[in-house]
């Protein structure tokens, strides 16, 4: 699936797979550096428990990245990748409504075992999924899901 993305990000790619209790979960993502353009920096990326692929671009994060650094958050980048990771460790949710800018990402909260998909109100990223028979798939693109084995398409 994530090879399907290729021309999505020619700056690195990176996969986790997580084993739970109720599924396996894959994180990928194609990285296509905007802000940060420091090496090493693909996705997912961890705090704590929490994991993260992301897509877009958070126009407000250093203001999001003060309001963390004020109440104990130490940042390690200049990425709003990792500000996002942060803000919905410290606020769960609820920081979709600190967020300006486009984006679509995945949240894996490994700790409580729980999956949690976001994008921008208006869809300018897009995130496409596909539920059936205890198969959940998502992507940036539909033909990522089209990709997997187990998808089956309808007439």
């Amino acid at each position: 699936m994530n090879r399907t993305l290729v021309h999505r990000g020619p700056d690195g790619e990176g996969y986790e797979l997580f084993k739970t209790d109720f599924a396996d979960i894959g994180l990928g993502q194609r990285h296509l550096s905007i802000i940060d353009l420091t090496q090493g920096r693909s996705q997912p990326q961890t705090y704590k428990s929490l994991h993260i692929t992301f897509n877009g671009e958070i126009y407000n994060y250093a203001e999001i990245k003060k309001q963390l650094e004020i109440i104990g958050h130490k940042s390690v980048s200049q990425s709003d990748t990792e500000v996002m990771l942060h803000a919905n460790y410290e606020w769960g949710s609820l920081a979709l409504q600190q967020f300006i800018g486009m984006f679509a990402f995945v949240i894996y909260d490994e700790a409580n075992q729980q999956l949690f998909i976001a994008r921008d109100r208006p869809g300018v990223k897009p995130v496409f999924y596909y539920w059936n028979d205890g198969l959940f798939l998502f992507g940036s693109e539909l033909k990522a899901l089209l990709q997997h084995p187990k998808f089956k398409k309808r007439d």
